[in-house]
């Protein structure tokens, strides 16, 4: 971009795990208009398999330039995987940059916690990456997108995430959200629906959606998500499970245990339809059913009266 041009938007696009900034800076390349400034930070391939701290001064000390340098020009934030999860740290460390950011696009980020991830690292122990992506971010990303415009695409490759991540664990209330079929986890940085999905998204200003209505599925789906160690999963394995409790209106909570002893939940709504789908590992299976046990008691007289 020539100097003499004047600078009307910034758009930040960030890489993920085990990549570089090329495709994503490609990505951003094909959303820019010619006045558009793209800051796509090189976090380093090998860096991304260790800790996340040094990724998070990175983009933040990246982020911090831009903004004293251009600090009146609107920024928009393009993130795939585990950029997103790292601009959602920088933003919670961040508020006073919100209002400067029209929009934050999130491209099968584990806001709520990588599966995979947690596979990796039953129990939290650190190893590598994986302790951090299987953390659950949900608490403090729903206090960005209730400010930030945000919109979530998330991929049905495999029947319930894009082989890497849960479709359930990218959602986040306030947010936008586009199901794409047939695009890998890889290829949400470059197939040509996302670029669609964003550009749609962009064709409008967009103001935060508001929470959705209190109901019991959501008021289960919040209750299990408050369990100690538990991941949101893919719900390819809802059609094993059993029910262990029916509500009056037809919803209700099933479980499966996987051939190694790892405890899976899911929440059917009244048509049988699986809308949540998490597991624990092995350290946690007690206070899952303590959860399911209080999930009987206490939702149960709401329902009755």
């Amino acid at each position: 971009m020539s100097f003499s041009q004047a600078i009307d938007l910034i758009i930040f696009s960030q890489h993920g795990m085990k990549d570089d900034n090329k495709q994503m800076g490609a990505l951003a390349n094909k959303l820019k208009t010619p006045q558009s400034l793209v800051i796509a930070p090189n976090l380093g391939l090998v860096d991304t398999f260790f800790e996340i701290e040094p990724l998070i001064k990175r983009l933040e000390n990246t982020a911090e330039q831009t903004f004293k340098q251009y600090p009146n020009i609107p920024a928009r934030i393009v993130a795939t995987s585990l950029g997103g999860v790292i601009w959602v740290e920088v933003l919670d460390r961040h508020p006073e940059w919100w209002s400067q950011i029209e929009s934050l696009v999130l491209l099968g980020s584990p806001i709520g916690g990588a599966d995979a991830a947690r596979i990796v690292d039953p129990f939290g122990w650190g190893i590598g990456i994986a302790k951090h992506l299987g953390e659950n971010r949900r608490p403090i990303a729903e206090k960005i997108t209730a400010i930030i415009p945000t919109l979530v695409v998330a991929s049905n490759f495999t029947g319930g995430g894009d082989f890497m991540v849960s479709i359930e664990s990218t959602k986040l209330k306030h947010a936008y959200f586009v199901l794409l079929k047939g695009v890998t986890h890889n290829g949400l940085k470059t197939d040509s629906k996302v670029v669609a999905a964003i550009q749609e998204f962009w064709s409008q200003p967009r103001q935060p959606l508001p929470a959705p209505p209190k109901s019991l599925v959501s008021e289960l789906i919040e209750h299990f998500r408050a369990v100690p160690g538990i991941t949101d999963a893919s719900e390819r394995h809802f059609s094993r499970s059993n029910t262990v409790f029916s509500f009056a209106d037809g919803t209700s909570i099933r479980t499966w245990t996987n051939l190694v002893g790892v405890e899976h939940v899911f929440v059917a709504n009244s048509q049988g339809r699986c809308e949540y789908a998490a597991f624990v590992g092995w350290v946690h299976t007690s206070g899952l059913q303590t959860a399911i046990d209080e999930a009987m008691s206490c939702f149960t007289p709401a329902l009755k009266s």
